[in-house]
């Protein structure tokens, strides 16, 4: 018998654990370690205990992974915002040679990939005793800070020795276990949550009012709320769905917090919606009273079955199915138009394989895996191991909400201790693809501006209802549950003001345009803009003004189609983008140096807004130009028929009967729909419109077989 076994953490320090005794049972020294016997290892992850800090708040989302051979044959659910966390979860795991020691790694969840390394251990199998039950703490290090104290994992294990015989079983499970972690990344309902109101919330600042927003968090999903200034009777009116797992927790956690700028924002208070207890297919009013502080938020939660991901093998090919293509056209014909509104199309994304991949690890080699997103839809492929030309062979199927959204199919490289390495990215808006086409995209880097290294094959397959997707135009954009997060840029502060001084520029040369007809400096223009004047103001009639706009769209479409585009590349925003780029990667590098930023936190948070309003203004202005330039064919076309429909509308109704109909829709709307969501279609029609920046980072690059990085640069997940 031995009294205690020792364990060697990941820097190879001597761990000391101790042991309880269930049962009786002989120690595996007299095992002969030489002939490889099949063993069960059985074990039970029971807490973890002070935990290593690694988010902002002071806390960390802890989940372990147990690796042996290098192969993860066991992860751990994810413990939200604990440092303390309680996971009792059990694991049965077939070991071939006790001399492989089981590898016990700790993780910091952060969605995008971005997890943070916590320290790791391993236990040494040849110093457990068969048939006898053991209870482990093992002391948690990293091998680049061997002086660190980041706390203790807490297991109990039992080794049991098996015939083999019961090879075939194990190894059964153990591909069951892959399968069950496989399938965490995919859905089986969505959650609609309509966040109404606030009601007689709690005054945190000194004026007796507050400022409220709303945080809503559903395992990794996390939804933030507008800021409603000065008041404690917020109306929000926002709308946004989460996915639904069966294999978590149906806890959706709301907090209530007060906006103060330059510090740390005030806790107003927090609830819980338990979506266990409510029925499906049904929408739900909750009024729920905030803990550990005052007043109610008034929320409306719908749960609906969904189907709208998946994800297999490409011989499992949906559209090559002659029946199921069928049902698939069926269900999005124009005879099908006012059927589920929000169910605007399908699109299937085979993943074939990628080619001339960065070498990302010291051994010439990457693990690569594949990211495919469509707004907060998210699946991943497999990794290959050691490979520059990886094959996947995977097909993907999403719903599609949004015609104008767009497909992002990143390429990471796996590491074991850290978090995944950028290998290229490629960015395609759902209307500019062509249909089962097999083409090779060029990788990007992360701005999107410039080629990094490879290529990546896909097979894309779009099918909508063009009417519903026309419909949805004109509501507001699904929000990104995570969006990156705004930091203050000199190049990207620079390039919003000369984007947003362009724009402004377009106005001050027509002003400057107009005064020189004004001042007759060409008496001939000048001359025919007064008998312009003269004629447009004598027979101008309210029609005329979408009649006009309808004219500029009709004649910049005869310009395109008859080779006469007058459209240019935008190379000064494509230059300062790869400035923006170089920047980054600068401040990546200079970032543990530099704290300065941090110590003028109020000033950092004024400069960001400042550039945000920035780039809204210069987005406003250059959506409005790639309208009319015919940048999205799609939306193009739909300003047409909405120019022309008010056209004729204007021409044949009287103005005060239009504005009549307007003033009782708006007044009545709330009475009519009590918990109506404002919005303004025009705007909403216009966030669909990619700006200047975002058609550099939506163009196809072409491939260039002479183009090759010469270094590789390291880049997390962002």
């Amino acid at each position: 018998m031995l009294d205690s076994c020792k364990l060697r953490s990941a820097c190879n320090l001597p761990l000391i654990y101790n042991k309880k005794i269930n049962t009786s049972g002989t120690s595996n020294a007299d095992v002969p370690l030489a002939d490889p016997g099949m063993y069960q290892l059985d074990i039970t992850l029971r807490r973890g205990q002070s935990l290593a800090a690694r988010d902002r708040g002071g806390t960390s989302d802890p989940y372990v992974k147990f690796k042996i051979g290098g192969k993860e044959v066991f992860r751990s659910k994810i413990i939200y915002k604990n440092l303390n966390p309680v996971w009792e979860e059990k694991a049965s795991i077939l070991v071939d040679h006790l001399r492989e020691p089981l590898y016990v790694k700790v993780f910091d969840y952060d969605f995008g990939l971005q997890d943070d390394f916590m320290g790791s251990a391993f236990l040494d199998l040849t110093q457990l005793e068969l048939n006898r039950a053991t209870d482990v703490t093992l002391t948690l290090k990293d091998p680049h800070y061997p002086d660190h104290d980041l706390g203790a994992i807490l297991l109990s294990v039992i080794l049991t020795p098996k015939e083999g015989e019961h090879r075939d079983v194990f190894q059964t499970q153990s591909l069951r276990l892959s399968d069950a972690h496989r399938k965490s990344h995919l859905w089986r309902g969505i959650v609609s949550i309509t966040l109404i109101e606030g009601r007689d919330l709690k005054a945190m600042d000194s004026n007796g009012l507050s400022d409220p927003y709303v945080k809503f968090r559903l395992g990794h999903q996390k939804y933030k709320s507008k800021i409603m200034p000065k008041t404690l009777n917020p109306q929000w009116r926002e709308q946004f769905d989460f996915h639904l797992y069966e294999e978590r927790g149906g806890i959706i956690d709301i907090t209530a917090w007060d906006k103060d700028a330059g510090k740390r924002d005030d806790f107003i208070g927090r609830c819980q919606v338990d979506l266990s207890v409510l029925s499906r297919e049904q929408t739900h009013k909750l009024e729920l009273q905030l803990e550990e502080g005052e007043g109610h938020l008034v929320l409306l939660v719908t749960l609906t079955a969904s189907a709208t991901v998946s994800i297999s093998d490409l011989s499992v090919n949906s559209l090559e199915e002659q029946k199921e293509r069928e049902e698939i056209l069926k269900r999005y014909s124009p005879l099908r138009i006012f059927h589920n509104l929000k169910d605007v199309g399908f699109l299937q994304v085979k993943v074939i394989r990628a080619e001339g991949l960065m070498a990302a690890d010291v051994t010439g080699k990457s693990d690569p895996f594949c990211v495919v997103e469509l707004n907060n839809d998210r699946l991943l492929t497999h990794t290959v191991y050691k490979n520059l030309n990886p094959e996947w062979n995977k097909v993907f199927t999403f719903n599609i909400k949004d015609i104008h959204s767009v497909l992002e199919v990143t390429v990471y490289d796996e590491d074991r201790d850290r978090s995944a390495d950028f290998l290229g990215k490629v960015a395609i808006p759902l209307l500019s693809i062509q249909n089962g086409e097999q083409k090779a995209y060029v990788l990007k880097n992360k701005q999107l501006t410039g080629p990094t290294k490879g290529v990546i094959y896909l097979e894309i397959d779009v099918i909508f209802n063009a009417v519903k997707a026309s419909l949805r135009t004109l509501i507001p954009k699904e929000q990104k549950y995570i969006e990156e997060e705004n930091r203050l840029s000199k190049q990207l502060l620079l390039r919003n003001f000369i984007r947003t001084k362009r724009c402004v520029m377009v106005l001050v040369n027509a002003a400057y345009y107009v005064n020189s007809c004004f001042d007759w400096d060409s008496p001939p223009r000048s001359l025919a803009a007064f008998v312009l004047f003269l004629f447009v103001v004598w027979n101008f009639e309210l029609y005329m003004i979408p009649l006009v706009l309808l004219l500029l769209l009709t004649w910049n479409y005869f310009l395109i189609i008859s080779g006469k585009d007058n459209r240019q590349r935008d190379t000064v925003v494509e230059d300062m983008l790869e400035d923006e780029e170089e920047e980054d990667d600068k401040d990546d590098k200079d970032s543990e140096k530099k704290g300065f930023i941090n110590k003028i936190y109020a000033i950092q948070e004024v400069c960001i807004s400042v550039q945000n309003i920035l780039d809204e203004v210069a987005s406003f202005g250059e959506r409005i130009k790639n309208t009319f330039n015919w940048t999205v064919p799609f939306l193009s076309w739909l300003a047409i028929v909405a120019l022309c429909v008010f056209t004729v509308i204007l021409y044949f109704i009287p103005l005060r009967y239009i504005v009549l109909v307007w003033g009782i829709n708006k007044f009545t709307k709330k009475l009519r729909c009590p918990y109506a969501i404002d919005n303004n279609e025009l705007l909403d029609f216009l966030s669909r419109v990619p700006s200047d920046v975002q058609v550099v980072q939506y163009q196809e690059l072409k491939p260039d077989p002479s183009h090759s990085p010469c270094k590789r640069k390291k880049n997390n997940l962002g």
